[in-house]
């Protein structure tokens, strides 16, 4: 139980004991889970109880394994259940932190092979000052969201969204959560010694026989294979080579599944050495060096904002859609009910990397690479007063070989922009890889799928020319020093920039106008004593408002209200209608009116709304008349000016004074 506060998580931790022999890969699952009951609320919907995982949910889940998952031994294949449950929430303080320590101290005391502990924090800054583990009110005035974690050694995971923040304080911000988590490390190794289980033994394989062999007969192949630049054609090689460990697994009575393994180390070893004695790339590319990029935008016409972002092997296709108020998200969370207005939307259909695979639910990686891409942009955005547009961008992946999460971030700018959402500037995102080899190592720019999966890093930083948006790091070895992170952070920026002038070629400010599909709103002001007016009795006078103009019209508690359509036109009717509801006379202004009766002694005119004003028979014409009719009846168009009120407030106007 980790308390933290009055917030209070149960973590556990269960591993199974049976043979895994059976398992090519580490079976680690990870379950972070919300009760309702711990802010005393009864969860909506028809079933009332909780049901499948809520975005945040399914990201605190990846924020918990991304920095655990490196700490277990490579040769550990047993299938381990990490579940974090909220029992308790202060409303104002975040779950995530206590979480990823909370499942760090289980596993700590598990007696489980794990080379822990783990630490976290989070770091905001406020006034140019690092403030550790904000509040949720805190976190509203802060230019950064931080959430960094790892052992003794060094950083593991870092997680974040800032305001173009420059990379030197991006550096010190994880160095400030790296320190501050020190202290946690030392209350879970105390638990530990008093609690902890026995450990459970790790049988050590010898695989030399295997290694021996694979590297052997395969060594060259290997070597040639890692020389084919092409992505499909080194693929479709390596799968000739694997569909013959059966054959030679028969020979040498070795199972095919060790052989596997060897033949897997033997590449991850061909190739980093390759790239660090040459600093060659596999596609034969400098260290540094970004792919070719090509940008295209408007290719969807009936779409309010369309993008086409391709680099290298890797291409996304941008959608947006800009909506009212009814189309904003509403989210029912532990804080509380909010409802959002942007929202990025990834897909990773099977095609994109050229496998026929399962089409279901979003998965984990595509909410989270959604996440990411949403983090990057959201910085950028307009302030909603300004622009009071429901904003939903879908990245489609249509080919992928390194990085389709940046991609998406490059996509989402440049259709922002095709839209005309008023952003300032382009915002992109590159990948960053790590081949370390004790005190040597190397950064590369633009990863590849391959050198993501044999490198040692996944480093993600999207940004504008200015600074840094977005920051995402997942460490695949024990962890990383900040010279490493440095000099990463450096790099990022140079190719960043080469990815933004490339982006700029296409499209380097917002289009004036939204495209002619998208709706069109208008905002207006108006006195929340006049609420009630335009709104009308049981919303009578609304209703009559949109049936009559054909926009939505939408007002809240304090007096802004929107008007929206695809015609301009219904816009202009919609407003006039309203102005007509609240606007007051002015004294000494002019308007159009409409005789509605006539007396002996002047006419009412119909001039503003409903409103009526009387002209004095002695206000009608500077001649001297005999009656009324002599110069309106009843249905006349007139111009009126209003001269004045009475004690009663009834508004006196006059026809002669009209200049």
């Amino acid at each position: 139980m980790v308390t933290y506060g009055e917030t209070k998580l149960l973590c556990t931790v269960v591993a199974s004991k049976a043979d895994p022999s059976e398992n090519d890969f580490f079976p680690l699952t990870v379950h972070y889970i919300e009760k309702f009951y711990s802010i005393g609320k009864v969860p909506g919907g028809y079933l009332k109880r909780e049901g499948r995982p809520s975005e945040k949910e399914t990201l605190t889940s990846r924020l918990i394994d991304r920095p655990i998952r490196p700490l277990f031994p490579d040769s550990f294949k047993n299938e381990v259940q990490v579940i974090c449950q909220v029992l308790n929430h202060d409303g104002n303080s975040s779950t995530e932190i206590p979480a990823i320590i909370g499942a760090s101290a289980a596993l700590t005391i598990s007696g489980i092979p794990f080379y822990g502990p783990l630490g976290a924090s989070k770091v905001a800054r406020i006034k140019n000052e690092f403030v550790l583990n904000p509040t949720n009110e805190q976190q509203l005035e802060s230019d950064l969201d931080l959430v960094v974690a790892g052992t003794k050694d060094g950083v593991l995971m870092v997680e974040s969204e800032a305001k173009e923040l420059e990379e030197e304080v991006m550096l010190e911000a994880v160095v400030f959560g790296q320190n501050s988590y020190k202290e946690v490390l030392k209350l879970i190794v105390e638990l530990a010694e008093e609690s902890a289980k026995d450990p459970w033994d790790l049988p050590e394989e010898d695989t030399s026989k295997a290694d021996n062999l694979i590297t052997e007969k395969y060594m060259d192949q290997i070597t040639s294979v890692y020389t084919i630049k092409n992505k499909k054609d080194r693929q479709d090689k390596l799968k000739e080579i694997n569909s013959s460990l059966e054959e030679l697994s028969e020979e040498v009575s070795i199972d095919v599944k060790k052989l596997g393994n060897s033949l897997n180390k033997l590449q991850k070893n061909i190739v980093r050495k390759k790239i660090l004695s040459s600093k060659t790339r596999i596609d034969g590319r400098k260290i540094d060096e970004v792919r070719q990029i090509n940008c295209e935008t408007g290719l969807l016409p009936r779409a309010h904002g369309s993008a086409l972002f391709t680099r290298g092997e890797t291409q996304s296709i941008a959608v947006l859609t800009l909506g009212t108020s009814e189309d904003e998200q509403m989210v029912d969370s532990l804080e509380g009910l909010y409802k959002s207005k942007f929202m990025l939307h990834y897909n990773f259909p099977p095609f994109s990397v050229g496998e026929a695979g399962r089409m279901g639910g979003t998965g984990r990686r595509e909410i989270g690479h959604g996440k990411l891409a949403w983090r990057a942009v959201n910085p950028i955005l307009p302030d909603y007063d300004k622009f009071p547009y429901t904003i939903r961008i879908v990245s489609e992946i249509t080919e992928s070989n390194g990085s389709s999460s940046m991609a998406t971030v490059c996509g989402s700018s440049l259709a922002l922009m095709d839209a005309g959402v008023p952003i300032k500037k382009q915002v992109a995102g590159i990948a960053m890889g790590l081949i370390k080899e004790k005190e040597k190592f190397i950064v590369l720019s633009d990863i590849l799928g391959d050198e993501d999966h044999l490198g040692d890093m996944d480093f993600k930083v999207a940004g504008t020319k200015d600074g840094i948006t977005s920051l995402q790091m997942d460490i695949k070895v024990d962890s990383i020093t900040s010279e490493i992170m440095n000099t990463a952070l450096k790099q990022a920026k140079k190719g960043r920039v080469l990815i933004l002038k490339e982006m700029d070629k296409v499209i380097k400010k917002p289009n004036k106008e939204l495209n002619e599909f998208a709706p069109k709103m208008e905002l207006l002001k108006i006195n929340t004593d006049k609420i009630r007016e335009v709104i009308g009795t049981g919303g009578k006078v609304i209703r009559e408002i949109v049936e009559k103009s054909g926009a939505k019209v939408d007002i809240d508690d304090e007096g802004n209200i929107k008007v929206s359509s695809n015609q301009k036109e219904n816009i202009k009717n919609a407003l006039q209608m309203i102005h007509d509801i609240i606007d007051e006379p002015e004294n000494g202004k002019i308007y159009s009116g409409k005789v509605v009766k006539v007396v002996d002694f002047g006419a009412f005119v119909n001039f503003l709304g409903k409103r009526d004003g009387l002209v004095h028979i002695s206000a009608l014409s500077d001649e001297r008349i005999e009656k009324v009719t002599d110069v309106v009846n009843e249905g006349d168009e007139v111009k009126v000016k209003v001269i004045g009120f009475d004690k009663r407030g009834k508004v006196r106007l006059s026809i002669k004074d009209v200049d």
